[in-house]
């Protein structure tokens, strides 16, 4: 990955963008990587007789990531917003290979 210049160091919106511009292809590629993981999922769970939605699991991942942006220092309910859609999405991908429910 394209190593970033700290915002500070950033001295026109030029320069800024074009950092804000690496940084957006850098998580296009890690969710490209987290889909990988959705669908290697769904070859799974069959196999252990789960589901595609697991509501505990859903809520232990969002906890996971409001704490986790807390420490960061981003504002939890808009990482839980992402999560959340992020997840919904993720499951019916899923239910597309292991049907509802």
């Amino acid at each position: 990955m394209p190593t970033l210049t700290p915002p500070q160091d950033c001295n026109s919106m030029q320069e800024l963008r074009v950092q804000i511009d690496k940084l957006d292809r850098q998580l296009v590629e890690m969710l490209v990587t987290r889909v990988g993981y959705i669908d290697r999922a769904s070859e799974l769970k069959p196999g252990e007789g789960l589901p595609a939605r697991i509501p505990g699991r859903v809520e232990e991942v969002v906890q996971k990531v409001r704490a986790g942006s807390h420490e960061a220092g981003m504002d939890p309910e808009l990482a839980e917003r992402l999560w959340r859609i992020l997840i919904d999405w993720s499951i019916a991908r899923e239910e597309r290979v292991l049907g509802p429910e």
